[in-house]
């Protein structure tokens, strides 16, 4: 089926250009969101095979929707031809490469900027544009990132650490990548001079790991791998019911004294090792082992759905692990409608998230589905004032790769 090409006009990011050169998830999700609060974004993609997230099944349909594809060489003469010409038109160009890929070849930010001084330009790498070089030239994914980070080392068990799945490292950098990118944007709106942004995956990730980090910097405590639990905190983490499980964080001194109570341990509370006012259960603390042992015990002979009832009564955080098949039944998120359906190139319904989050005067949207490689590749060329000859030269000399084409 054929998709629309003009892009209606939504959302709070409605007069917003971007144009992009990555693959898999960090930037082009964050260009993806971008493209749900209303950005027009324009996707490079080599033409060779393109982005290798069209090797998914089915997460190719969220992640690429509302989206142009340009498919093109893009450090060949005339690639670099046709990304300056599209930067002169956008806000915001972000590339994910190792640290100096765009420089090495001749891309280099003084020279977007010649071609549009008010540019917000976004360098996205594992370990930064420079530095180390043996890190700066490092191959990157989000589980090698986070190793570097010390993320992993915080999760899992004492015998084994484990990545924080699933690509979280990336989704959180998709994050940073948008919150930069907008913060700069602003600001060139206020002055008129361009941004460049070195957005060294690791660092997000090491602000992430912050919380713990801070008590080994200044006071040498290292907190063991904690598994299921919290590193220093009774009553914090994912407990087994008896019919599934619970995460659980009992915090605050109302919340503690109803958790005592109700596992058989009252008794402690008001007494020197847990006086009235104790706000937090610590591991360190005398009875911790107690009350780990009586708080299983006591989760393991009832319903995960009765004990989160319970609690939540009490102003405890307490909610049911749901699997991914319990989501799409769960009342709240039908109420919010956070899952949509739409049919992708071929005509298939395809169901995922809504977009996020709500904004009341200016909502998010989607306007096509994810379009094939080159799909946009004429058009996009248009657009920004190529001409007809300057097409067949493109399409002559196989820098560009257009929709249809093997």
């Amino acid at each position: 089926m054929s998709i629309e090409k003009n892009k209606p006009h939504f959302g709070v990011l409605d007069d917003v250009r971007i144009v992009y050169s990555a693959v898999e998830i960090a930037a082009p999700s964050a260009c993806a969101i971008m493209a749900e609060w209303g950005a027009d974004v324009t996707w490079l993609e080599n033409n060779g095979t393109g982005d290798s997230m069209r090797d998914t099944a089915w997460t190719k349909e969220m992640e690429r929707r509302n989206m142009r594809s340009l498919s093109m060489a893009t450090f060949s003469e005339e690639g670099k031809e046709i990304l300056y010409r599209l930067v002169e038109s956008a806000d915001i160009f972000i590339e994910a490469s190792k640290g100096g890929t765009f420089a090495r070849k001749g891309v280099t930010d003084e020279e977007l900027w010649k071609h549009n001084p008010g540019l917000v330009i976004v360098h996205v790498s594992g370990f930064g544009q420079w530095g180390d070089p043996k890190m700066v030239n490092a191959a990157a994914y989000d589980l090698s990132v986070a190793a570097y980070a010390g993320i992993i080392a915080q999760n899992g068990t004492p015998d084994q650490p484990m990545n924080i799945n699933p690509y979280l490292g990336d989704y959180l950098n998709s994050m940073m990548i948008i919150s930069a990118s907008l913060a700069a944007l602003h600001r060139v709106q206020l002055t008129g001079q361009g941004e460049s942004i070195d957005l060294a995956m690791h660092e997000t990730l090491l602000r992430v790991g912050t919380y713990y980090m801070m008590d080994y910097l200044n006071a040498g405590i290292l907190y063991p791998r904690p598994g299921a639990r919290a590193m220093n905190l009774c009553a914090i983490g994912e407990y087994k019911c008896r019919d599934g499980f619970l995460g659980l964080c009992v915090y605050g001194v109302n919340q503690n004294h109803y958790l005592l109570d109700v596992i058989g341990l009252g008794d402690l509370w008001g007494t020197e090792d847990y006086p009235e006012g104790t706000s937090a259960l610590w591991m360190d603390g005398p009875k911790a082992d107690l009350i780990e042992e009586k708080l299983v015990e006591y989760l393991s002979t009832r319903n995960k759905r009765d004990v989160e009832a319970d609690f939540v009564a009490h102003r405890i955080a307490a909610q049911v692990v749901n699997e991914l098949s319990d989501l799409p039944e769960e009342d709240h998120l039908k109420q919010r409608e956070t899952y949509i359906e739409w049919e992708n190139a071929e005509g298939k319904t395809i169901r995922g998230l809504n977009s996020f989050p709500k904004f009341a005067h200016n909502p998010g949207g989607f306007w096509r589905p994810m379009p094939a490689l080159g799909e946009d590749s004429e058009d996009v060329l248009e657009r920004v004032g190529f001409t007809s000859e300057d097409i067949a030269r493109f399409r002559a000399s196989g820098s560009v790769k257009f929709a249809g084409e093997e």
